[in-house]
């Protein structure tokens, strides 16, 4: 086994809650080491433009230009151009910053091209200086949707415009069935000494990936190598709905829940030492269980989680 600062690591991630784990493997391995597959079903066309939110959160956060304090953007970002889009009669829900816009219009321009959205995310990422490889889960589109209350609604939608408010009664991806994997995704998979699940939205981060074609399969052939890092913490989301998500659509909002929608392909399931209770229980579904603190609010805590998450056999 390579040393811990020599192990190739693939992520699989979502948005904000990933990239606070991906920024601590970042600063403690060598981060050309380090490849990060992220889900797209996020992605959305809004004023004409490719929007690919989650690549660009993780894209941001590891050139060290992120608004940390929302989690998302760049750091120090105006809104002018969205203000006069507004005045235009567009759209002003999602927040688009200027620095910000350019991104979606160089990605748009690449796509029009007749470029891959996996060639725009490594111009992207080449260009403000990122060591890691960053992965598109597919280079097709595959939105997804959330079948509501309030009718069928695009996840940006149910998210941004109305702040998870609706409840969810479905989920659904969108022409999933014709997507292929990335190229490079399988691959990263295979690989890697160390595939981390990242501590994202079971059903709307992480399982967009897992329902592209062949993702899942590869997953679960080199499963005792797979940790997944538990977003749900003494019943709570870490970031975002997946607490009530998980809820409405009838399973548990809890690391056991979890446990349940991973067991299949997962090895080793990491949770918070506010869960050890329910230790025994994820251990009687087949996978190893690691107690660590996963709530990752300082660069240090951050840090020490990548740390355990490199050294800790499995």
């Amino acid at each position: 086994m390579p040393s811990t600062r020599k192990l190739k690591i693939t992520a699989l991630a979502g948005g904000v809650g990933a990239s606070k784990l991906l920024l601590g493997l970042y600063q403690v391995m060598d981060p050309s080491l380090l490849t990060i597959i992220v889900n797209t079903g996020d992605d959305i066309v809004l004023h004409g433009l490719k929007i690919s939110p989650d690549l660009d959160i993780i894209t941001y956060t590891l050139a060290g230009i992120v608004d940390t304090a929302k989690g998302w953007g760049f750091r120090g970002e105006t809104f002018h151009a969205l203000k006069r889009l507004a005045r235009y009669g567009r759209p002003d829900w999602f927040n688009l910053g200027d620095r910000d816009l350019a991104t979606h219009i160089h990605r748009t321009a690449m796509l029009a091209e007749g470029k891959t959205l996996s060639q725009a995310a490594d111009s992207i990422r080449t260009a403000l200086r990122v060591k890691s490889r960053i992965l598109p889960m597919s280079d097709e589109p595959v939105p997804t949707m959330i079948d509501s209350n309030e009718g069928l609604l695009h996840f940006q939608e149910y998210l941004v415009k109305h702040r998870s408010e609706p409840v969810v009664r479905g989920i659904r991806f969108a022409d999933v069935e014709s997507a292929k994997p990335a190229p490079g995704v399988l691959e990263a998979i295979r690989d890697a000494d160390r595939v981390v699940i990242c501590p994202s939205n079971p059903l709307i981060s992480i399982g967009p990936i897992l329902a592209v074609s062949q993702i899942r399969d590869q997953l679960r052939a080199h499963k005792e190598k797979v940790y997944a890092v538990c977003p749900i913490v003494g019943g709570k989301s870490l970031k975002g709905p997946s607490d009530k998500m998980l809820a409405q659509l009838g399973h548990e909002p809890t690391a056991l829940g979890v446990t349940k929608l991973y067991a299949d392909f997962t090895g080793a399931l990491v949770i918070d030492p506010a869960d050890k209770s329910l230790a025994a229980a994820i251990a009687a579904l087949g996978m190893k269980v690691v107690i660590l603190p996963t709530v990752m609010t300082t660069r240090t805590q951050k840090r020490k989680l990548a740390s355990a998450l490199l050294s800790f056999p499995l």
